[in-house]
């Protein structure tokens, strides 16, 4: 208005002859006036583009004093500083849940990983990068390590779709179900899939399935056998009785002798069924693992000694490796102990008048970081159709055998989180794992 004012002044003077000064001094507050309303223009524009840089780049500490611009400027420095406040709250919470979802799937048990449109792979939490371990993963290809039918099933993975796939590391065998899910960000299709390790459960549920059919069985024969016992050692102690009244001349005393064997033999296998039948109940009975730190040095040299004890008369070559030499485990030793113990008588029988028998007690960890102990030797090794077979209670391929060994090993490792598998060493021996 002031400066619309001045301009009609200064035409005025203009047009009439005689007010020169006055045309000079409104055309100098003129041009002071045009002067203040560009530098106005110009701090308004500067203050603006300053708002929405710090908007574009999210720099939420610029503020906005404009009460000294003119009337009204302060209100609006304070919404912009308002609109910062609130894109800063809002990015605030946006970080926040971010970093909730993140931190919720690095601790989801199951292992995630996303296969991407070119074949890239993203380990997706804990729980994968546990799973493979120290092994780089980036690309689809670098799942052949693992078993072809793994990487065959990861590739042709369906949406929607589960199924049970096989896990190989290091020569051992886990069982995985493999679920994938697809999703669509910034126009690309990636898959998400989720390997969810189920062999533990199905040890478990498998070794449950043994001891309730144990349990069933043991009872119901002790039930039935305890009382023919009972009576064929009754039975045997009346012929006894009776014989020692009859003379030797007698026409019945070569019967009652005979009926006297045979009473006693009922009442002996009878017996003998009996003690047999108790055995398997271990299987049903183990205690819980009372776990304590074990070094592994120490465990196997105590193996070493109790070893020699029980085949002084071999010539037992024991060879043993703790990597890294202070390796421990934590394991109830009163049972495992007994296990390897075990698993070492089992490789000298097998290599009974084996030329060069060795055998071979190893500690390490493998690539998941689990602690592996290893008894292995360098035998005959044990045939496929056989090793199939070798943890089912009742199996043996020993004369007098009860086949309780190597079960109530395979219990063990479950009452530890664990398990043991069977596999070939280098020399073609048997090579037994127990995996903590």
């Amino acid at each position: 208005v002031i400066a619309g004012l001045v301009m009609a002044v200064l035409g005025w003077s203009l047009l009439n002859e005689g007010y020169y000064y006055l045309s000079i001094l409104s055309a100098g507050v003129f041009v002071l006036i045009i002067g203040e309303l560009w530098q106005f223009i110009v701090r308004t524009n500067r203050e603006l583009s300053r708002f929405l840089d710090a908007a574009r780049y999210a720099d939420y500490s610029a503020k906005f004093t404009l009460g000294d611009i003119g009337s009204g400027f302060g209100e609006l420095g304070d919404t912009f500083n308002e609109i910062l406040d609130r894109m800063f709250a809002a990015r605030a919470e946006q970080e926040t849940d971010v970093r909730q979802l993140k931190a919720l799937i690095e601790h989801i048990p199951i292992p995630l990983l996303t296969l991407h449109t070119d074949d890239t792979i993203t380990l997706q939490n804990n729980a994968a990068r546990r799973l493979f371990g120290n092994t780089h993963i980036g690309e689809l290809r670098d799942l052949r390590q693992f078993g072809s039918s793994f990487h065959k099933a990861v590739a042709e993975s369906v949406p929607g779709h589960r199924e049970l796939v096989v896990f190989d590391v290091e020569n051992v065998e886990y069982r995985l179900t493999l679920a994938t899910t697809e999703f669509i960000v910034a126009g690309k299709a990636d898959r998400l899939i989720s390997l969810q390790d189920i062999q533990t459960e199905l040890d478990e549920t498998q070794s449950e399935a043994w001891q309730d059919l144990v349990r069933v069985l043991t009872h119901e024969i002790i039930n039935s056998i305890t009382p023919i016992t009972s009576l064929a050692k009754s039975a045997s102690d009346v012929v006894e009785d009776v014989i020692k009244d009859v003379p030797d001349d007698s026409p019945v005393s070569e019967d009652l002798a005979d009926l006297r064997d045979a009473v006693s033999t009922v009442a002996r296998r009878s017996d003998s069924l009996v003690q047999f039948i108790d055995s398997y109940r271990q299987l049903t009975r183990l205690s819980p693992p009372e776990k304590k730190r074990i070094q592994l040095a120490d465990l196997f040299d105590a193996l070493e000694t109790m070893a020699h004890a029980e085949f002084p008369e071999r010539d037992l070559k024991i060879d043993i490796s703790v990597n890294p030499a202070g390796l421990d485990v934590m394991a109830d030793r009163d049972l495992l102990e007994p296990v390897l113990l075990n698993l070492m008588r089992n490789a000298w029988q097998a290599m009974a008048g084996w030329k060069g028998a060795r055998v071979e007690l190893i500690g390490r960890l493998n690539r998941r970081g689990h602690v592996v102990v290893e008894v292995s030797d360098n035998g005959p090794g044990v045939p496929d159709e056989i090793a199939r077979k070798i943890f089912v209670p009742f199996f043996t391929t020993k004369e007098g055998g009860s086949g309780v060994g190597l079960a109530l090993a395979r219990q063990v490792m479950i009452a530890h989180g664990g398990f043991i598998r069977l596999s070939k060493n280098k020399d073609g021996g048997a090579c037994f794992s127990l995996t903590f």
